[in-house]
Formats: C-alpha cells, structure tokens, sequence
C-alpha cells in the first residue's frame, strides 16, 4: 500500500525531484497509518501479498494449462463420432474455509471449458458436467490443492482465513452473551 500510494503520488506530479520524493515518502506513511487506524486495514495483508504472489501466479499458469486441455478435450467431443453426450450434475465439497477459496474455485470451474458451477453453498457444490467422465475427481483437482496450500499458508501469517474471517470459535453463549 505504501508502495502504491508513493507511485501515485510520483505520478500525480509528473517529474521527481527530491523535494517530491521526500513529501510523497511522508504522504505515504501518513496514508498508510490512516488506512490502518480508521479504514481497518492490517500491515500483515500487504506482507500477505507479496507471500502469495508466487502461489497466486502458479495458480493462475495451472489454471491456464487445464482451460487448453479442457477445450482440447471439448474439441475432441465435437469432432468424435459418439452419438451422445452424457451430461451430469456433480455434487461434492471440498474442505476450503474461506469465501474467497471456494468462489475462487467456482470461477475455475467455470472457466474449464466443458463445466459450469450451478450452485455454490454451504453444502458445496454442484457443477453441470458436459460428459460424465469431465466430473470424474473434481473434488480432488488441482484447483483444490493449490487452493488448500494457500489457505494454510494465509493461516500461518494472518491466523485467519484469506477473506479475514477468524477461524476463532465465537466466544458468546447460548443467548449470545459475551461469557
């Protein structure tokens, strides 16, 4: 965020000289303490960042390769001679914690060629498969894994979950008193 708002101010101004590289350092941090103070913003989340930065991009190039095997599949059963499709609705769950993890997932889902998430809830979900054998391990992909090894990371820095929910149990009674 720093960094962020440091640029912005450079290119606000248009040129750098020292007097605006000093101010725009100070402006910087002055910004930062008001996010963090009044707007909740956590210094930990920006350190998250740059930690999921890598992950994030293996994520993004996997789900790259399986979107080209998915419409090479897709392909093959256009030009096949098979009479019929066998399409299905899948239901499974997998074990993410966060909102961001699960919708995360979805969304891949959805942008596989082939499958589409109709459902996402506290159930799990449900995603309508072209062919029968498109659902087969769903559950067990590798959006999953890589999704569940970023949410243990994420745990590790933030003690809560991607979104910022705290996976703390809640501390209140049955009347929803503080005990």
């Amino acid at each position: 965020m720093f960094i962020l708002f440091f640029l912005l101010w450079v290119i606000f101004n248009g040129k750098m000289t020292l007097e605006i590289a000093l101010f725009g350092l100070v402006l910087a941090a002055v910004m930062v303490f008001f996010c963090c103070k009044f707007l909740g913003y956590r210094l930990k989340m920006e350190f998250l960042l740059f930690v999921m930065a890598g992950p994030f991009l293996q994520y993004l190039g996997v789900l790259f390769i399986e979107i080209l095997k998915a419409n090479w599949c897709v392909i093959k059963y256009i030009f096949n001679s098979r009479d019929e499709l066998d399409p299905v609705l899948v239901h499974f769950d997998v074990p993410l914690k966060s909102k961001f993890a699960r919708v995360v997932l979805a969304n891949s889902i959805t942008l596989t060629p082939g499958t589409i998430t109709a459902n996402l809830d506290r159930e799990g979900y449900t995603v309508h498969c072209l062919d029968r054998e498109l659902g087969v391990g769903i559950d067990q992909s590798v959006f999953v894994k890589l999704l569940m090894n970023m949410e243990a990371k994420a745990d590790r820095i933030l003690g809560s979950t991607m979104d910022g929910s705290s996976d703390a149990p809640d501390k209140t009674g049955a009347e929803g008193q503080k005990n």
